[in-house]
């Protein structure tokens, strides 16, 4: 007789295994543990065989009889029922092997190698949170240009389109990785295909905002009358004698730093050229390191947390405290280096000994090394210059930023 549900529920465990029979070979197998199991008996190739479908109650008695009888027709066009079902689980463990979340992870233990630590981090968290959920679960050879412009769209609409057009480039090079080593059957990159401006809406370039020259003196004694944490005022003023990027000073570790040379080397990992830079420290940047390195004990950071010693302080930290000094709106860390291009250009100091000290110049690693080699001396001499002329601001004893021969 079939079986019912009612008789199911209300079947209990024994001291034997219970072997209760619906016909057509499926059974429900009840447990000595109280387990009931979905068995399915066959014959195939002469061979007595069984299948298990589930178990009870995950897998109701209708569900049941449905696999067997979807069973009963590849027995009946003579396929073994077992050797399909795992044949489709192998193919499911190849789509997923090449899946494209499973080649993106692939792809960034190879690129994350010489990234730095917190950037390799943040691309994880940007695949993780905006890519992976729109086509992480897709094969990546089948993955068309319309689904990455409805992803990118998506990340638009909630206002991030910077991360936008970072995850439509990601998207490329790991498309790249997979053509070039041959997974998952991908031939061709479609992220190559869209381009930013025609999918997402164009915005009006910002620029950093910055005050002028003659506004120079003012912020620099602010600066040293600063209220706020030690840290952060030496943080501004190391900034400003060096006019580095923001991520490159908060990032700063003390072994990069050599005072008695009068040189700051930050290596490629850490620059955004990817080439290594050599700061020449004027003596008034390293009166500052000097007083930095009293006041943090020489910790491994330069500028470390206020929370966490172990990781930089927060981008938005020097932009928090030129805000509190009046300047929200009008100046930025990024300012002082448009403030220092600006002047040392009116001063008639070299555009090349200028654009190589703001790192701008695209070099590779033979061209890097013969331009610091080549220009440190130069360089040296005008950011001595450039300190010399801050100080005098500060004194209001103001002297020509002059050129030297």
């Amino acid at each position: 007789m079939p079986l019912s549900d009612t008789q199911i529920k209300k079947v209990k465990a024994t001291d034997k295994l219970q072997k209760l029979s619906d016909g057509g070979g499926l059974q429900l197998h009840v447990a000595t543990t109280g387990g009931k199991l979905w068995r399915w008996a066959y014959r195939f190739d002469g061979k007595q065989k069984t299948m298990g479908l589930g178990t009870y109650p995950a897998v109701s008695l209708a569900d049941a009889r449905q696999a067997r009888d979807d069973a009963k027709k590849l027995l009946s066009a003579g396929t073994d029922p077992m050797q399909a079902r795992k044949g489709a689980k192998l193919a499911r463990m190849a789509a997923s092997a090449h899946s494209f979340e499973s080649v993106a992870r692939q792809w960034y233990a190879h690129w994350k190698g010489p990234k730095n630590a917190r950037h390799a981090d943040y691309v994880l968290a940007r695949l993780e949170a905006d890519v992976f959920p729109a086509i992480g679960a897709r094969p990546i050879a089948d993955i068309a240009a319309p689904e990455l412009v409805r992803m990118v769209k998506a990340i638009e609409a909630r206002g991030a389109l910077d991360i936008a057009k970072r995850c439509l480039q990601m998207t490329g090079q790991i498309f790249r990785y997979a053509i070039a080593h041959g997974i998952g059957g991908a031939t061709r990159n479609p992220a190559t295909d869209i381009k930013p401006t025609d999918v997402l809406t164009p915005r009006k370039k910002e620029n950093y905002a910055r005050i002028d020259a003659r506004e120079l003196p003012d912020l620099l004694r602010k600066i040293e009358g600063y209220q706020g944490t030690p840290i952060t005022r030496l943080a501004i003023k190391l900034m400003a004698l060096t006019f580095v990027r923001t991520g490159e000073l908060i990032g700063a570790r003390w072994d990069e730093f050599d005072l008695e040379a009068g040189r700051w080397d930050i290596p490629a990992s850490r620059m955004k050229m990817k080439t290594p830079h050599i700061v020449p420290l004027s003596t008034q940047a390293v009166q500052v390191l000097q007083v930095l390195l009293g006041v943090t004990g020489g910790r491994e950071l330069l500028f470390p947390g206020e929370r966490d010693h172990a990781k930089p302080m927060s981008n938005n930290t020097i932009l928090g405290a030129l805000d509190r000094m009046g300047y929200k709106g009008k100046m930025t860390g990024h300012g002082f280096r448009g403030v220092a291009s600006t002047i040392l250009h009116e001063q008639g100091f070299d555009h090349q000994h200028i654009e190589l000290q703001l790192a701008h110049m695209e070099r590779n690693a033979v061209s890097a090394a013969y331009n610091h080699a080549q220009y440190f001396k130069q360089r040296a001499a005008m950011m001595q210059a450039w300190g010399d002329h801050l100080e005098g601001l500060v004194k209001s004893n103001i002297l020509p930023l002059r050129k030297l021969a």
